[in-house]
Protein backbone atom coordinates (compact mmCIF):
# COMPACT_ATOMS: atom_id res chain seq x y z
CA UNK A 1 0.00 0.00 0.00
CA UNK A 2 1.37 3.46 -0.90
CA UNK A 3 2.29 5.97 1.80
CA UNK A 4 -0.25 8.52 0.52
CA UNK A 5 -2.92 5.83 0.56
CA UNK A 6 -2.08 5.08 4.19
CA UNK A 7 -2.33 8.80 5.01
CA UNK A 8 -5.64 9.07 3.15
CA UNK A 9 -7.00 6.12 5.09
CA UNK A 10 -6.06 7.81 8.37
CA UNK A 11 -8.09 10.83 7.18
CA UNK A 12 -11.01 8.63 6.19
CA UNK A 13 -10.91 6.92 9.60
CA UNK A 14 -11.10 10.32 11.29
CA UNK A 15 -13.95 11.31 8.98
CA UNK A 16 -15.87 8.16 9.87
CA UNK A 17 -15.32 8.84 13.55
CA UNK A 18 -16.86 12.23 12.93
CA UNK A 19 -19.95 10.57 11.52
CA UNK A 20 -19.38 11.85 7.99
CA UNK A 21 -19.57 8.66 5.98
CA UNK A 22 -21.33 10.31 3.08
CA UNK A 23 -21.29 13.69 1.33
CA UNK A 24 -22.98 16.54 3.11
CA UNK A 25 -25.06 19.25 1.53
CA UNK A 26 -22.84 21.77 -0.25
CA UNK A 27 -22.62 25.37 0.88
CA UNK A 28 -23.40 26.47 -2.67
CA UNK A 29 -23.03 25.43 -6.27
CA UNK A 30 -19.43 25.18 -7.54
CA UNK A 31 -18.40 28.35 -9.32
CA UNK A 32 -17.14 26.33 -12.29
CA UNK A 33 -20.25 24.19 -12.70
CA UNK A 34 -21.27 25.64 -16.06
CA UNK A 35 -17.85 26.67 -17.38
CA UNK A 36 -16.41 24.63 -20.27
CA UNK A 37 -13.25 22.70 -19.47
CA UNK A 38 -9.90 24.24 -20.29
CA UNK A 39 -7.77 22.41 -22.88
CA UNK A 40 -4.09 22.88 -22.02
CA UNK A 41 -1.65 22.10 -24.84
CA UNK A 42 0.05 19.30 -22.92
CA UNK A 43 3.48 18.24 -24.16
CA UNK A 44 5.00 15.00 -22.90
CA UNK A 45 8.49 15.03 -21.40
CA UNK A 46 11.02 12.20 -21.28
CA UNK A 47 12.39 10.95 -17.98
CA UNK A 48 15.59 8.89 -18.03
CA UNK A 49 15.51 5.54 -16.25
CA UNK A 50 17.06 5.57 -12.77
CA UNK A 51 19.90 3.12 -12.08
CA UNK A 52 19.18 -0.21 -10.44
CA UNK A 53 17.33 -2.27 -13.00
CA UNK A 54 14.04 -2.17 -14.87
CA UNK A 55 10.80 -1.26 -13.19
CA UNK A 56 7.71 0.93 -13.28
CA UNK A 57 8.23 4.59 -12.41
CA UNK A 58 6.25 5.91 -9.44
CA UNK A 59 5.85 9.71 -9.64
CA UNK A 60 4.71 11.40 -6.44
CA UNK A 61 5.69 15.08 -6.14
CA UNK A 62 7.35 17.95 -7.99
CA UNK A 63 8.78 21.32 -6.92
CA UNK A 64 10.74 24.22 -8.39
CA UNK A 65 12.79 27.13 -7.07
CA UNK A 66 15.68 29.36 -8.11
CA UNK A 67 15.80 28.03 -11.67
CA UNK A 68 15.83 24.36 -10.66
CA UNK A 69 13.09 21.70 -10.90
CA UNK A 70 12.83 18.51 -8.82
CA UNK A 71 10.68 15.43 -9.36
CA UNK A 72 10.57 12.57 -6.84
CA UNK A 73 9.03 9.15 -6.44
CA UNK A 74 10.42 5.68 -6.87
CA UNK A 75 10.71 2.55 -8.98
CA UNK A 76 8.68 -0.63 -8.48
CA UNK A 77 10.16 -3.87 -9.81
CA UNK A 78 8.32 -6.92 -11.08
CA UNK A 79 8.57 -8.64 -7.69
CA UNK A 80 6.88 -5.72 -5.91
CA UNK A 81 10.02 -4.24 -4.41
CA UNK A 82 10.56 -0.46 -4.47
CA UNK A 83 13.50 1.93 -4.38
CA UNK A 84 13.70 5.74 -4.24
CA UNK A 85 14.16 7.79 -7.39
CA UNK A 86 14.51 11.49 -8.21
CA UNK A 87 15.12 13.72 -11.21
CA UNK A 88 16.16 17.34 -11.71
CA UNK A 89 16.10 19.93 -14.50
CA UNK A 90 17.42 23.44 -15.10
CA UNK A 91 14.72 24.36 -17.62
CA UNK A 92 11.76 22.09 -16.86
CA UNK A 93 12.17 20.38 -20.24
CA UNK A 94 15.31 18.25 -20.14
CA UNK A 95 15.56 16.03 -17.07
CA UNK A 96 18.43 14.08 -15.55
CA UNK A 97 18.50 11.45 -12.83
CA UNK A 98 19.41 12.77 -9.39
CA UNK A 99 21.67 10.40 -7.44
CA UNK A 100 19.98 8.96 -4.33
CA UNK A 101 22.11 7.49 -1.56
CA UNK A 102 20.26 5.45 1.06
CA UNK A 103 21.76 4.08 4.26
CA UNK A 104 19.01 2.22 6.12
CA UNK A 105 17.12 -0.97 5.28
CA UNK A 106 13.85 0.90 4.74
CA UNK A 107 15.55 3.92 3.18
CA UNK A 108 16.71 1.70 0.33
CA UNK A 109 13.05 0.82 -0.26
CA UNK A 110 11.59 4.33 0.20
CA UNK A 111 9.16 5.89 -2.25
CA UNK A 112 9.78 9.64 -2.07
CA UNK A 113 6.44 11.38 -1.49
CA UNK A 114 6.99 15.09 -0.71
CA UNK A 115 9.67 17.45 -2.05
CA UNK A 116 10.35 21.11 -1.30
CA UNK A 117 13.24 23.35 -2.31
CA UNK A 118 14.96 26.58 -1.30
CA UNK A 119 17.86 28.35 -3.02
CA UNK A 120 17.93 25.64 -5.69
CA UNK A 121 18.42 22.79 -3.19
CA UNK A 122 15.88 20.11 -2.30
CA UNK A 123 14.79 18.20 0.77
CA UNK A 124 12.45 15.23 0.62
CA UNK A 125 10.22 12.95 2.70
CA UNK A 126 10.07 9.27 1.79
CA UNK A 127 8.68 6.14 3.38
CA UNK A 128 8.21 2.42 3.01
CA UNK A 129 5.40 0.49 4.64
CA UNK A 130 6.88 -2.39 6.62
CA UNK A 131 7.71 -3.93 9.94
CA UNK A 132 5.59 -6.05 12.25
CA UNK A 133 2.71 -3.57 12.31
CA UNK A 134 2.83 -2.46 8.67
CA UNK A 135 3.36 1.24 9.42
CA UNK A 136 5.18 3.67 7.11
CA UNK A 137 8.90 3.77 7.97
CA UNK A 138 9.67 7.43 7.30
CA UNK A 139 13.00 8.91 6.21
CA UNK A 140 13.97 12.45 5.27
CA UNK A 141 16.52 13.25 2.60
CA UNK A 142 18.71 16.29 1.95
CA UNK A 143 20.69 17.42 -1.07
CA UNK A 144 24.43 17.67 -0.51
CA UNK A 145 27.21 19.54 -2.31
CA UNK A 146 27.63 17.00 -5.14
CA UNK A 147 23.88 17.21 -5.90
CA UNK A 148 22.91 13.81 -4.51
CA UNK A 149 20.00 13.18 -2.17
CA UNK A 150 21.28 11.47 0.98
CA UNK A 151 19.21 9.84 3.70
CA UNK A 152 19.15 11.65 7.04
CA UNK A 153 19.60 9.42 10.06
CA UNK A 154 16.93 9.75 12.75
CA UNK A 155 15.74 7.76 15.72
CA UNK A 156 12.69 5.57 15.10
CA UNK A 157 10.45 7.61 17.41
CA UNK A 158 11.18 10.87 15.58
CA UNK A 159 8.55 9.90 13.01
CA UNK A 160 7.29 6.55 14.35
CA UNK A 161 6.82 4.92 17.72
CA UNK A 162 3.70 4.45 19.87
CA UNK A 163 2.59 8.08 19.46
CA UNK A 164 2.88 8.15 15.66
CA UNK A 165 -0.11 8.82 13.41
CA UNK A 166 1.26 10.19 10.13
CA UNK A 167 3.87 12.44 8.51
CA UNK A 168 2.23 14.63 5.88
CA UNK A 169 4.00 17.42 3.96
CA UNK A 170 7.35 19.20 3.79
CA UNK A 171 7.68 22.97 3.28
CA UNK A 172 10.70 25.20 2.65
CA UNK A 173 11.24 28.75 3.89
CA UNK A 174 13.94 31.36 4.47
CA UNK A 175 14.73 29.98 7.94
CA UNK A 176 14.85 26.31 6.92
CA UNK A 177 12.37 23.46 6.62
CA UNK A 178 9.10 22.42 8.26
CA UNK A 179 7.20 19.14 8.22
CA UNK A 180 3.63 18.90 9.46
CA UNK A 181 1.74 15.79 10.43
CA UNK A 182 -0.05 14.25 13.36
CA UNK A 183 0.71 12.39 16.58
CA UNK A 184 -1.59 10.86 19.17
CA UNK A 185 -1.68 14.28 20.86
CA UNK A 186 -2.98 15.92 17.67
CA UNK A 187 -1.31 18.09 15.04
CA UNK A 188 2.50 18.22 15.21
CA UNK A 189 5.48 19.76 13.46
CA UNK A 190 9.08 18.89 12.77
CA UNK A 191 11.59 21.74 12.39
CA UNK A 192 15.00 21.83 10.73
CA UNK A 193 17.77 24.33 9.97
CA UNK A 194 18.68 25.26 6.37
CA UNK A 195 20.92 22.19 6.11
CA UNK A 196 17.95 19.80 6.65
CA UNK A 197 20.42 17.55 8.49
CA UNK A 198 18.14 16.91 11.46
CA UNK A 199 14.45 17.46 12.21
CA UNK A 200 13.26 18.17 15.76
CA UNK A 201 9.80 16.85 16.65
CA UNK A 202 7.36 19.33 18.22
CA UNK A 203 4.39 17.44 19.67
CA UNK A 204 1.85 18.44 22.26
CA UNK A 205 2.49 22.14 21.48
CA UNK A 206 -0.19 24.45 22.96
CA UNK A 207 -2.45 25.76 20.24
CA UNK A 208 -1.26 23.20 17.69
CA UNK A 209 -2.10 19.96 19.48
CA UNK A 210 -5.53 18.75 20.53
CA UNK A 211 -6.98 20.22 23.73
CA UNK A 212 -10.28 20.71 25.53
CA UNK A 213 -11.71 22.63 22.56
CA UNK A 214 -11.28 19.74 20.15
CA UNK A 215 -9.10 17.33 18.19
CA UNK A 216 -6.68 18.84 15.66
CA UNK A 217 -5.34 17.47 12.38
CA UNK A 218 -2.65 19.13 10.18
CA UNK A 219 -2.25 18.52 6.45
CA UNK A 220 0.12 21.08 4.92
CA UNK A 221 2.25 24.18 5.56
CA UNK A 222 3.82 27.10 3.74
CA UNK A 223 6.40 29.74 4.56
CA UNK A 224 5.20 33.34 5.00
CA UNK A 225 6.95 36.65 5.60
CA UNK A 226 6.45 36.18 9.35
CA UNK A 227 7.31 32.49 9.68
CA UNK A 228 5.11 29.48 8.96
CA UNK A 229 1.44 28.85 8.22
CA UNK A 230 -0.08 25.38 8.70
CA UNK A 231 -3.56 24.24 7.70
CA UNK A 232 -5.91 21.44 8.64
CA UNK A 233 -9.02 21.01 10.72
CA UNK A 234 -10.47 20.93 14.22
CA UNK A 235 -13.11 18.49 15.42
CA UNK A 236 -14.77 20.54 18.20
CA UNK A 237 -15.71 18.80 21.41
CA UNK A 238 -19.30 17.60 21.25
CA UNK A 239 -19.47 17.94 17.44
CA UNK A 240 -19.38 15.34 14.68
CA UNK A 241 -17.87 17.43 11.85
CA UNK A 242 -14.56 19.21 11.41
CA UNK A 243 -14.15 22.95 10.99
CA UNK A 244 -11.27 24.41 8.94
CA UNK A 245 -8.29 25.56 11.00
CA UNK A 246 -5.04 27.43 10.40
CA UNK A 247 -1.99 27.86 12.61
CA UNK A 248 0.71 30.54 12.48
CA UNK A 249 4.19 30.32 13.97
CA UNK A 250 7.33 32.45 13.88
CA UNK A 251 9.61 29.40 14.28
CA UNK A 252 7.66 26.16 13.81
CA UNK A 253 7.69 25.50 17.57
CA UNK A 254 5.19 27.92 19.13
CA UNK A 255 1.82 28.10 17.41
CA UNK A 256 -1.33 30.22 17.40
CA UNK A 257 -4.55 28.59 16.22
CA UNK A 258 -7.38 30.20 14.27
CA UNK A 259 -10.54 28.20 13.65
CA UNK A 260 -12.42 29.45 10.61
CA UNK A 261 -16.20 29.76 10.73
CA UNK A 262 -17.66 26.38 9.83
CA UNK A 263 -21.07 25.21 8.77
CA UNK A 264 -22.97 22.01 9.51
CA UNK A 265 -21.01 20.16 6.80
CA UNK A 266 -17.55 18.58 7.03
CA UNK A 267 -14.83 21.14 6.24
CA UNK A 268 -11.04 21.03 6.39
CA UNK A 269 -8.04 22.64 4.67
CA UNK A 270 -5.73 20.15 2.97
CA UNK A 271 -3.26 22.28 0.98
CA UNK A 272 -2.00 25.87 1.26
CA UNK A 273 0.11 28.15 -0.97
CA UNK A 274 0.82 31.86 -1.38
CA UNK A 275 -0.80 33.33 -4.50
CA UNK A 276 0.60 36.75 -5.21
CA UNK A 277 1.76 36.86 -1.59
CA UNK A 278 -1.74 36.01 -0.28
CA UNK A 279 -2.28 32.70 1.56
CA UNK A 280 -4.91 30.53 -0.13
CA UNK A 281 -5.95 27.09 1.14
CA UNK A 282 -8.04 24.42 -0.57
CA UNK A 283 -9.84 21.52 1.07
CA UNK A 284 -13.15 19.76 1.59
CA UNK A 285 -16.31 21.84 1.89
CA UNK A 286 -19.30 19.61 2.33
CA UNK A 287 -19.99 17.82 -0.95
CA UNK A 288 -17.54 20.03 -2.86
CA UNK A 289 -13.97 21.25 -2.73
CA UNK A 290 -13.52 24.85 -1.64
CA UNK A 291 -10.93 27.60 -1.34
CA UNK A 292 -10.32 29.92 1.59
CA UNK A 293 -8.27 33.13 1.31
CA UNK A 294 -6.61 35.26 3.96
CA UNK A 295 -7.60 38.92 3.62
CA UNK A 296 -6.94 41.99 5.74
CA UNK A 297 -9.96 41.30 7.93
CA UNK A 298 -9.22 37.58 8.25
CA UNK A 299 -9.87 34.34 6.40
CA UNK A 300 -12.87 34.23 4.05
CA UNK A 301 -14.46 31.43 2.04
CA UNK A 302 -13.72 31.75 -1.69
CA UNK A 303 -14.97 29.69 -4.63
CA UNK A 304 -16.13 26.06 -4.57
CA UNK A 305 -15.53 23.50 -7.31
CA UNK A 306 -16.02 19.85 -8.15
CA UNK A 307 -18.10 17.31 -6.29
CA UNK A 308 -17.14 14.49 -3.97
CA UNK A 309 -18.02 10.96 -4.95
CA UNK A 310 -20.27 8.91 -2.68
CA UNK A 311 -17.47 6.33 -2.43
CA UNK A 312 -13.71 6.46 -2.03
CA UNK A 313 -11.52 8.96 -0.19
CA UNK A 314 -11.80 12.57 -1.48
CA UNK A 315 -8.67 14.65 -1.11
CA UNK A 316 -6.66 17.53 -2.54
CA UNK A 317 -3.62 15.88 -4.08
CA UNK A 318 -1.72 19.03 -5.07
CA UNK A 319 -2.00 22.83 -4.98
CA UNK A 320 0.48 25.29 -6.49
CA UNK A 321 0.52 28.96 -7.43
CA UNK A 322 2.16 31.21 -9.99
CA UNK A 323 1.34 34.85 -9.43
CA UNK A 324 -2.40 35.10 -8.81
CA UNK A 325 -3.09 31.81 -10.61
CA UNK A 326 -3.78 28.59 -8.73
CA UNK A 327 -3.56 25.04 -10.02
CA UNK A 328 -5.14 22.22 -8.04
CA UNK A 329 -5.33 18.46 -8.51
CA UNK A 330 -8.03 16.65 -6.54
CA UNK A 331 -9.63 13.25 -6.37
CA UNK A 332 -13.35 13.08 -5.69
CA UNK A 333 -12.98 9.48 -4.53
CA UNK A 334 -13.64 8.12 -8.01
CA UNK A 335 -11.23 9.95 -10.32
CA UNK A 336 -8.59 12.66 -10.36
CA UNK A 337 -9.15 16.05 -11.96
CA UNK A 338 -7.19 19.28 -12.42
CA UNK A 339 -8.57 22.77 -11.79
CA UNK A 340 -7.38 26.32 -12.47
CA UNK A 341 -8.21 29.63 -10.79
CA UNK A 342 -6.99 32.97 -12.14
CA UNK A 343 -8.35 35.06 -9.23
CA UNK A 344 -6.77 33.56 -6.09
CA UNK A 345 -9.45 30.93 -5.65
CA UNK A 346 -12.53 33.04 -6.34
CA UNK A 347 -13.59 30.98 -9.35
CA UNK A 348 -12.41 27.68 -10.85
CA UNK A 349 -12.43 25.84 -14.17
CA UNK A 350 -11.60 22.23 -14.76
CA UNK A 351 -8.61 21.55 -17.02
CA UNK A 352 -8.45 18.41 -19.13
CA UNK A 353 -5.58 16.11 -18.16
CA UNK A 354 -3.53 14.09 -20.68
CA UNK A 355 -4.50 10.85 -18.91
CA UNK A 356 -7.70 9.74 -17.22
CA UNK A 357 -6.71 8.67 -13.71
CA UNK A 358 -9.08 6.65 -11.55
CA UNK A 359 -8.71 6.94 -7.80
CA UNK A 360 -7.05 4.04 -6.04
CA UNK A 361 -3.89 2.72 -4.45
CA UNK A 362 -0.52 3.67 -5.98
CA UNK A 363 -2.01 6.45 -8.10
CA UNK A 364 -1.23 10.12 -7.87
CA UNK A 365 -1.23 13.52 -9.58
CA UNK A 366 1.18 16.35 -8.68
CA UNK A 367 1.63 19.88 -10.03
CA UNK A 368 4.14 22.70 -10.15
CA UNK A 369 3.93 26.09 -11.88
CA UNK A 370 6.67 28.55 -12.84
CA UNK A 371 5.94 31.79 -14.69
CA UNK A 372 3.43 31.12 -17.44
CA UNK A 373 4.07 27.35 -17.55
CA UNK A 374 2.84 24.46 -15.44
CA UNK A 375 3.77 20.82 -15.10
CA UNK A 376 1.68 17.73 -14.36
CA UNK A 377 3.13 14.47 -13.02
CA UNK A 378 0.71 11.56 -13.29
CA UNK A 379 0.77 7.96 -12.05
CA UNK A 380 -2.37 6.04 -13.05
CA UNK A 381 -1.36 2.80 -11.35
CA UNK A 382 0.08 1.19 -14.47
CA UNK A 383 2.19 3.95 -16.04
CA UNK A 384 3.62 7.33 -15.12
CA UNK A 385 4.39 10.44 -17.12
CA UNK A 386 5.33 14.11 -16.91
CA UNK A 387 3.80 16.84 -19.07
CA UNK A 388 4.06 20.61 -19.30
CA UNK A 389 1.75 23.20 -20.82
CA UNK A 390 1.88 26.95 -21.45
CA UNK A 391 -0.64 29.14 -19.65
CA UNK A 392 -3.85 27.58 -18.38
CA UNK A 393 -5.35 26.38 -21.65
CA UNK A 394 -7.78 29.21 -22.43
Amino acid sequence: MSVRRVIALFGLFALLLAGCDGPAAPTGEPSAAAAPALRPAWQALTLPAPPGGAGRLLLRDVAACAGRWFLVGGVADAAGGTRPAAWTSVDGTTWTVLPVRADSFYGKQNVLSSVACRDGRAAVIGAKVGGAHGYPRVSTWRQVADGALVEVQASFETYGGPKAVNVSRLAAGPAGWLIVGNRSAGAASWVSSPEAAEFALVEGAPGLASDSTGVTWAFDAAATSSGWLAVGGLLPSGRIDRDPAVWSSPDGRSWQRTVLPGGPEYEELQRVVLAGGVPVAVGLRGATFGAWRQEAAGWVAAGAFGRRSTSGVPQVASLVASGDRLFAAVTDGGRYSAWVSTDRGGSWREAAMPLDVAAGADRDVALVAVGDRWWLAVDDGSRSGLWWAPGSGD
